[in-house]
């Protein structure tokens, strides 16, 4: 209830919150605060009432993980230009959200900064103009942690990110590598590209945020601060631009710029992205559900780093893909979640 309170601005004027319990104490708050004048609603019906007012624009989509993905298509559904932040909706649900937008002509805005950097160096450029799509990875704190000792990562040190201030869950993701996985299935997805010319690379500085090769052997590559705040605002004023509160980016502060191949025996998850993507249907949401529960065991200090893709595997193994139609999906996703949990109770430390 605390951080949700923390977000009622002036500007506020509906809430909705997960469980009805939290949504009673947020609106006994918000009228103790002299705020009884915000409708506080909860659970997912609501939420999907709130995203298709007819008076919204532009929605921003920034829940955690695959849950995001129905009030996403409903959005889109109601032809309301999405800003979107959760990877999640599109690893789960790809053509259909975008199939969904295509029918509805809304807008799907790009949030994340690769995918925001990839958008930006489009602008202008036909489809057959692009050879492959580049994504950067900061490679997260264990980079060149041995081997060895990766099993014995702690929680505390996995969410100590070496150049993004970003939520627990993303953290994790980004320090096994998984997050980038995500987004190689997302950009495939946003920008049309094949899986076989989407590529990683390690950029430890986090100055470039993604490139775009062009079929002349061009590279156009979107640098800047690492400052979310940057790729939000372009997403909330597309297609305008206006000046920000980040301090620009001196390249002779930064000197140098260093770019390496990912280490895939280091880092499995993103190998597991990938398999997930080229089986299709259903395989993209079980990579996804399954992780989310990985993570939520390592946070728990219940499995142990290297745990994680191991769990994630474990469970894409056991999964027949199906059809990616929203009931499989939503079936897929909570059979990979009691799968995830059963598998992960058998490794608990």
């Amino acid at each position: 209830v605390e951080p949700m309170l923390a977000q009622v601005t002036e500007s506020v004027s509906h809430v909705v919150m997960e469980q009805p319990e939290a949504a009673q104490d947020l609106r006994e708050a918000l009228v103790a605060r002299g705020r009884g004048d915000v409708t506080v609603a909860a659970g997912p019906d609501a939420l999907v009432e709130l995203v298709t007012r007819p008076d919204l624009d532009l929605v921003v989509m920034a829940m955690v993980g695959a849950r995001a993905l129905v009030p996403t298509l409903a959005a889109l559904e109601a032809g309301k230009d999405v800003a979107l932040a959760t990877k999640e909706v599109l690893v789960a649900g790809g053509p259909l959200v975008m199939d969904t937008a295509k029918r509805s002509r809304a807008r799907l805005l790009p949030v994340d900064s690769e995918h925001s950097a990839i958008f930006q160096c489009l602008q202008g450029e036909a489809p057959e103009a692009v050879a492959r799509l580049i994504l950067t990875a900061s490679g997260g704190p264990f980079r060149d942690t041995p081997l060895e000792e990766l099993q014995r990562v702690t929680p505390e040190q996995a969410l100590r990110h070496p150049t993004w201030r970003m939520g627990a869950k993303v953290t994790i993701d980004s320090a096994t590598l998984m997050n980038k996985g995500l987004e190689v299935i997302e950009a495939h997805w946003l920008f049309g590209v094949p899986l076989n010319r989407i590529d990683v690379v390690v950029h430890p500085q986090s100055i470039v945020h993604s490139c775009v090769e062009l079929v002349d052997g061009s590279i156009l590559a979107h640098l800047g601060p690492t400052d979310m705040r940057i790729p939000i605002q372009y997403a909330l004023l597309y297609p305008e631009r206006a000046s920000s509160p980040v301090r620009g980016l001196s390249l002779a502060e930064v000197g140098s710029l260093t770019f390496a191949p990912p280490d895939r025996t280091r880092f499995p998850a993103l190998d597991l992205a990938y398999a997930a993507a080229r089986a299709g249907g259903t395989m993209p949401a079980v990579l996804n559900a399954a992780n989310e529960v990985a993570v939520e065991l390592f946070l728990q200090g219940r499995i142990g780093f290297t745990d994680i893709p191991r769990l994630v595997e474990a469970v894409m193994d056991e999964h027949e893909p199906q059809g990616a139609e929203l009931t499989a999906i939503l079936e897929a996703d909570a059979w990979a979640r009691r799968v995830a949990h059963t598998a992960g109770a058998a490794l608990a430390i």
